[in-house]
């Protein structure tokens, strides 16, 4: 929610491409994340979604960088949200390397 509330700050000409693609992929990746868990009695793909979300977290960290870059966000802002990715992206690598944890 974070995102989408700073993004709200975005440049009106923003509107359908940067602070629409940052919005679709931050929230794609908790949405993998749920898909990922209805699926989990299937190893191949958990782990497949997981992966899915991944992406989706490296795509955010890109706009994030574009949003910082065209001073849409303040770099300590975008320091402490990327700290936080880095967090979400530790995780889903630990939950994709060791699925077995996790599936039924």
């Amino acid at each position: 929610m974070e995102i989408f509330e700073i993004s709200k700050n975005f440049a009106k000409e923003e509107k359908y491409s940067l602070t629409d693609q940052i919005r679709r992929s931050s929230r794609s990746v908790t949405a993998c994340i749920a898909e990922s868990w209805a699926k989990r009695r299937y190893e191949k793909a958990f782990i497949n979604k997981l992966t899915d979300s991944l992406g989706e977290e490296f795509e955010t960290e890109n706009w994030l960088d574009y949003s910082k870059d065209c001073n849409y966000i303040q770099e300590v802002t975008h320091d402490k949200i990327l700290r936080e990715y880095d967090e979400v992206r530790k995780m889903l690598i630990s939950i994709i390397n060791n699925p077995e944890k996790w599936c039924l």
